[in-house]
């Protein structure tokens, strides 16, 4: 017994290689529905949306790239059929470059599996370089950020755009945000001067600093990470999974949440056999 716990600490690491490769394959290839609840700062999105009326229309700020797509695209593509499914229009911008040829594909296909009408029930407005002084700008005229859309379309001129001049006349913006510039500069810049009612979507690094700007009410709702996508897509996917424009739509936050849980468990395994191993091999200190 104590030579197995001896060999079982001096393992070749290729075999915690192998197994957290393994760990990491099954949930994909026979996925393990882990239970989980949902949080009251992802539920708090959810309720805000569901209160919206059919015709009002959302302002959301698409800010990430490839490396945050995993944790963050998720949440947006739930948060487009959530929208979309209540007839809320959609105008969208971004502070990323990266962003819009990942965003838009997504937000024309919604959209078009909704029976959605660019133009007239969403917009594509494009990215703006400036950080925050592009959101100070957004706040004070927003056709004069854009001119014109993505497609080269007159701003002023879409019926979407119509009594909307600027972020004030918005009933509801959404950060989906994976850093600088994004949430935080949201808060800092427009939220407190003009009391708008901003929810969050971030990675998991960046959700425990916005914290207390949902706490003191500055963001109405917060979901961090692919947990709060996963959880956040289980509200959406169960109430809305009649709804025409949800039929091809697949889940991608819950599965992948159940590859990290494995891969987690996995290491935690690890961690509670080796100090087992440990302390019941250890040599005693002679006095």
């Amino acid at each position: 017994m104590r030579n197995a716990l001896i060999r079982f600490q001096n393992m070749d690491r290729r075999w915690i290689f192998l197994g957290m490769a393994l760990s990491i394959m099954i949930p994909l290839l026979y996925p393990i529905n882990f239970p989980f609840k949902v949080d009251q700062r992802v539920q708090a999105i959810y309720d805000r949306i569901e209160e919206l009326e059919a015709g009002d229309t959302v302002f959301i700020s698409a800010d990430f790239d490839p490396a945050s797509r995993p944790e963050l695209e998720p949440f947006y593509r739930a948060n487009l059929h959530h929208l979309f499914a209540k007839d809320v229009k959609i105008v969208m911008g971004s502070l990323w470059p990266y962003a819009p040829p990942m965003v838009r594909p997504w937000l024309d296909n919604i959209a078009k599996e909704h029976g959605k009408v660019e133009g007239e029930d969403y917009a594509f407005l494009g990215f703006k370089a400036g950080n925050e002084l592009a959101i100070k700008l957004f706040a004070d005229d927003l056709v004069k950020a854009f001119p014109s859309d993505a497609s080269g379309k007159k701003t002023a001129e879409l019926p979407v755009m119509k009594g909307f001049r600027s972020l004030k006349d918005f009933g509801l913006i959404i950060s989906v945000s994976a850093g600088f510039p994004g949430t935080k500069e949201y808060v800092l810049q427009v939220q407190g001067q003009y009391g708008l009612e901003i929810a969050s979507a971030t990675t998991a690094v960046s959700a425990p600093d916005y914290v207390p700007y949902y706490k003191s009410k500055q963001l109405f709702g917060l979901s961090g990470g692919m947990p709060g996508s996963a959880q956040y897509e289980k509200l959406v996917f169960a109430d809305y999974r009649d709804d025409p424009g949800l039929s091809k739509a697949k889940e991608m936050a819950g599965p992948a949440q159940s590859v990290l849980n494995m891969g987690h468990l996995f290491i935690v395994l690890l961690i509670v056999c080796g100090n087992v191993a440990f302390f019941l091999t250890r040599t005693p200190k002679e006095d």
